[in-house]
C-alpha cells in the first residue's frame, strides 16, 4: 500500500460519533494525517437494524464517500456494521479497509476470574462472529453479554452537553452482574464505539471493574498500513460528513473541534 498524495485522507465511518473514540486514538500517532469522519445518522440506530439492512446499506454509502474524498484507507470504526458488512465493503472497494471487532483477546489476556462481559449493540452481541472470537481467543471462559443501546444515546447526548440519567449506566452493569457468574465478572469489552466515549460513567457505575476496546489496536493497525507514505507538514482541518441534516450537527460542533473537525458537509 502506497500514498504520493499526502492530501488523500484517512476515511472514519460509523452510524453517529462513535467512531471518535478510534479517530482520537488514530490522531495521536498520526497528527498530521488528513481526516474524514462520516456519521450515517440517516440511519442510526445500526444495532436495531437487519443484517441485510446493514449489508446493503454500509457499501453503498461508503462508495460514495470513496468517490467524493478519494481516501488512502477506511477504517469502519463500528462493530455492528463491521461484525456483518465488513467483507462486503473490502470485497466491493479498492482501498484499504480497517475494521474494528469486539476486543475479547485482549479481555481474555486481561482477565484474573476467567469472566468476561461484552456489552454492545443488539446485532453486534447476536452475532456468530462473537462466537467465533470468544472460541477464537478465550476457550473455557464465561463471556456474558448484554445489549445496551441506551448508552449509545449517552454518549451522543454526553457530546452534545446534555444531562444523562446516571441509571443508565447503572442498568447496563446490572445487565452483566446479574447473569449467573455476574458476580466474578473483573473485565468488560466495550463492544460498540460509541460506549469508551461514557466509559468514565460506566466506571463510576461498577465496583473495580477494568473495561477494554478496539480503538488501540486500531490506531497500530492503521499506523503499521501507513508508515511509508507522506503526509502534510503540518495537521489539516478535518471534515465531518453526516447524511443527516446538517443543522442537527451544530450541538456537536464544539466537541467536534477538539478531535480535529472543523468543517461541516452533508453527503
Amino acid at each position: 500500500m502506497s500514498s504520493s498524495d499526502p492530501s488523500a485522507p484517512l476515511l472514519f465511518f460509523d452510524s453517529g460519533i462513535g467512531g471518535l473514540s478510534v479517530l482520537r486514538e488514530v490522531r495521536q500517532s498520526l497528527p498530521f494525517a488528513p481526516l474524514v469522519y462520516a456519521a450515517d445518522y440517516a440511519g442510526l440506530p445500526y444495532g436495531t437494524k437487519s443484517e441485510a439492512e446493514i449489508m446493503a446499506r454500509v457499501p453503498a454509502l461508503l462508495g460514495r464517500l470513496v468517490e467524493r474524498y478519494r481516501p488512502r484507507l477506511i477504517a469502519i470504526a463500528c462493530n455492528t456494521a463491521c461484525t456483518i458488512a465488513l467483507s462486503h465493503v473490502r470485497a466491493a472497494l479498492d482501498v484499504p479497509v480497517v475494521g474494528t471487532v469486539p476486543a475479547i483477546k485482549p479481555a481474555a489476556e486481561m482477565t484474573q476470574t476467567g469472566v468476561i462481559g461484552l456489552l454492545g449493540t443488539a446485532a453486534t452481541i447476536r452475532q456468530a462472529y462473537v462466537d467465533r472470537l470468544q472460541m477464537a481467543h478465550a476457550p473455557g471462559m464465561t463471556l456474558l453479554r448484554h445489549a445496551a443501546p441506551e448508552l449509545v444515546h449517552a454518549a451522543e447526548s454526553k457530546l452534545r452537553t446534555e444531562c444523562v440519567d446516571p441509571q443508565v449506566y447503572q442498568d447496563a452493569m446490572r445487565g452483566l452482574t446479574n447473569h449467573p457468574d455476574g458476580d466474578r465478572l473483573d473485565v468488560v469489552v466495550l463492544g460498540c464505539t460509541h460506549f469508551p466515549l461514557v466509559q468514565d460513567e460506566l466506571a463510576a457505575a461498577s465496583n473495580g471493574i477494568r473495561f477494554v476496546d478496539g480503538s488501540a489496536g486500531i490506531a497500530r493497525r492503521i499506523s503499521h498500513l501507513t508508515a511509508e507514505q507522506n503526509w502534510p507538514p503540518a495537521p489539516t482541518d478535518g471534515i465531518f460528513v453526516t447524511t443527516g441534516n446538517v443543522q442537527d450537527i451544530n450541538a456537536l460542533r464544539p466537541a467536534l473541534a477538539t478531535f480535529g473537525l472543523t468543517q461541516i458537509k452533508s453527503l
